[in-house]
């Protein structure tokens, strides 16, 4: 079911429209090293062949898993003697660019500077976190968005009208299974064809027809998008606290949902909030600090499933807590102060006074209620105040 055409290629219009940077470099036959990002079954494999495809170049698969140093050592030499012999290009494409190892890069960098060989990487992962910044330097970012419902509908009519597997069972499907099937799939094609596939066989022998009620029976529930090592994960987290510190408690149990329901770390969840309490608020509700390290203690004795009680209560005691940032800023003001000016000598005031002489040099002389303990050059300074906020 792999287009081999930018006509037969679904989705990614952002990227693929006639006119596109993209579009007019694979059609006018110039394209650079990029690399392809995007969630599972968005293209990126299917790209990376119709561009092989469309600019008359020569497609050489490399396992970021499994390829070698000598393997790649072949392959820039085949390149070489096909540009030297015609003139064709060679494109590697790399799926899953985000396994490869430091060495491996390192390899592939100066042939992609000289030009040798054009890459095309694929990841799910954010290839700022993944890829050396020299290498990445390189390659142009693409970003691909899951597919739409009506590109996935497409699909699996295409499916329908061209798999001769399909076609054989000689089915009729309704547009409500087509929807149902498209919904379930969340963006992935791979999944969408996958679900297609379980449910004819499920009818094959059964039914001509596929309904609605027959995805039903043969449903399965997709699992969550979510790396922990990840891009996602960050950004799930990131929603979680700026919910909190949003003061919205709804959107804060959604996403701490969203974070254990994936197989986040509950402890990992925790900890943020214990974080957050001090953070984001601090004084305003000294007893924030309090549930939040409660709920730590809590969870770690009562376990799962029971310990989401206290996580909950935790998340919605610090979402509906007044905030303020005054402890942050405090500490952050403090360790300027010390960066630019040093360390200051303590006031004489201040010390100790452990022997005679050093009382009548005027150590531990003692303050009045109200005075200034910092350090001379700093008097006068303000690290803390109570209402402080971001």
């Amino acid at each position: 079911m792999r287009p081999t055409t930018l006509a037969t290629y679904a989705g990614q219009g952002h990227l693929l429209s006639e006119g596109r940077f993209l579009e007019r470099a694979i059609r006018e036959d110039r394209v650079q090293s990029m690399i392809l990002w995007g969630p599972p079954g968005s293209g990126k494999t299917s790209l990376g062949r119709v561009i092989a495809g469309q600019t008359k170049a020569e497609l050489v698969q490399f396992s970021a898993v499994l390829g070698s140093l000598a393997e790649l050592r072949t392959i820039v030499d085949g390149a070489k003697q096909r540009r030297a012999e015609s003139g064709q290009r060679t494109i590697v494409f790399v799926d899953e660019i985000h396994r490869f190892n430091k060495s491996q890069q390192d390899a592939f960098l100066p042939h992609v500077e000289a030009g040798t060989i054009v890459l095309v990487g694929a990841t799910t992962e954010n290839p700022s976190f993944a890829v050396n910044a020299a290498l990445l330097s390189r390659c142009k970012v693409f970003r691909l968005d899951p597919l739409s419902q009506e590109n996935l509908i497409g699909l699996l009519r295409h499916a329908l009208a061209e798999d001769q597997a399909l076609r054989a069972m000689d089915f009729t499907v309704d547009d409500e299974a087509l929807m149902a099937m498209a919904s379930d799939a969340r963006g992935d094609a791979r999944r969408a064809l996958t679900t297609l596939e379980m449910v004819a066989q499920h009818a094959r022998g059964r039914t001509p027809r596929i309904d609605l009620a027959t995805v039903l029976e043969a449903h399965t529930h997709a699992p969550l998008l979510y790396d922990k090592s990840g891009e996602e994960h960050y950004n799930v987290v990131s929603a979680f606290i700026k919910a909190m510190r949003a003061s919205d408690p709804d959107a804060a149990i959604y996403w701490m949902m969203r974070m254990l329901e994936a197989g986040d770390d509950p402890l990992f969840v925790a900890r943020r909030m214990i974080i957050f309490a001090s953070e984001d608020v601090g004084n305003a509700d000294a007893q924030a600090l309090v549930v939040a390290n409660a709920a730590d203690q809590a969870f770690r004795r009562i376990g799962m499933p029971e310990g989401i009680y206290p996580l909950a209560h935790a998340a919605l005691y610090l979402a509906t807590a007044p905030k303020s940032s005054a402890v942050k800023h405090a500490w952050q003001r403090a360790k300027a102060a010390i960066e630019q000016h040093g360390a200051l000598p303590v006031p004489l005031a201040l010390r100790n006074p452990v022997t005679a002489l050093m009382k009548a040099e005027g150590y531990g002389g003692g303050v009045a209620e109200g005075a200034s303990c910092l350090p001379e050059g700093l008097v006068g300074e303000k690290f803390y105040g109570e209402t402080t906020e971001d």
